[in-house]
């Protein structure tokens, strides 16, 4: 058997139920793969303005307005990869289908990524409740993983204060308190970007993410996700490091899922989540 690197081990034993399931865990191929979206979003003018105000924008005609979007990106590869990383498999046909729903096929990128991102497009959807089919086929064989009930939008009061603009020192930090999950519900994985905004709506690079960027990390993030599930998520000062700027905060609540079929490995991390988003602007 093709050698398992320490982290695969560690992440497919805390995964393991009650009843061993060998084939998942000896299995060569692994997925990683996200369904996130994001709704629409409305700035008013006052957004980019260097003054305190407690009056809300009486109309929104000059406001400017970014497109709900819905994104989709699967990995897949071969654990057997150099230095304990997977090795991208290229030639597969990805898609992604919401349970009972129609297929959405996945463009391939290179290197065993595949990713659809669409702006307000229905071929894309995210439905909050739903359960989500990831499938990869590749030379005759079928590979597939499920994430169940994903979440409805966890709105977070901090970022809708009554004027619409959260207003901070540059290098202040910010402060997110999450509510607590429904009765018999655990709580959710919590993913926070923040990016500063141009008056025109372009985004920088950001200066915060809690977003793993490597499939080892995803892998990670699903066997051993406390940290991503806490009440209270403090964003630090450096994440809006200028004065007299727009920042745009992204909450992500998402669940995670896993491998449905036994050839495919049971570390595979896959997860799908809506936003919330507030804006920020800088003193």
């Amino acid at each position: 058997m093709p050698r398992l690197p320490l982290l695969f081990t560690a992440a497919a034993c805390c995964l393991l139920p009650l009843g061993c399931d060998l084939d998942k865990l000896t299995a060569d191929t692994v997925m990683v793969g996200t369904l996130l979206t994001t709704p629409e979003v409305r700035i008013s003018p006052v957004a980019f303005l260097n003054v305190d105000t407690g009056t809300p924008p009486q109309n929104g005609e000059d406001d400017l307005v970014i497109p709900a979007q819905t994104a989709a990106f699967v990995f897949i590869g071969t654990r057997d990869g150099e230095g304990g990383s997977p090795q991208g498999l290229s030639g597969a046909t990805v898609t992604l289908r919401p349970q009972n729903g129609t297929g959405v096929e996945l463009t391939p990128d290179g290197s065993g990524a595949y990713s659809r991102s669409v702006n307000g497009d229905d071929s894309l959807k995210y439905q909050s409740g739903a359960n989500y089919q990831f499938i990869a086929e590749r030379s005759g064989t079928r590979y597939e993983g499920r994430v169940e009930n994903v979440p409805p939008q966890e709105k977070l009061a901090v970022l809708h204060p009554p004027e619409g603009v959260v207003r901070l020192n540059a290098g202040q930090s910010l402060t997110l308190e999450r509510a607590a999950p429904a009765s018999g519900q655990e709580r959710t994985i919590g993913f926070v970007t923040v990016v500063p905004l141009s008056q025109n709506g372009a985004r920088g690079k950001p200066t915060y993410s809690n977003v793993p960027t490597e499939p080892l990390d995803f892998v990670e993030l699903v066997a051993f996700p406390s940290d991503w599930k806490q009440a209270r998520i403090t964003l630090p000062p450096e994440a809006f490091p200028s004065p007299q700027q727009t920042y745009l905060v992204t909450f992500q609540s998402v669940r995670s899922g896993g491998a449905e079929s036994d050839n495919l490995f049971l570390g595979s991390a896959l997860l799908a989540g809506t936003a919330d988003v507030g804006v920020i602007r800088t003193r």
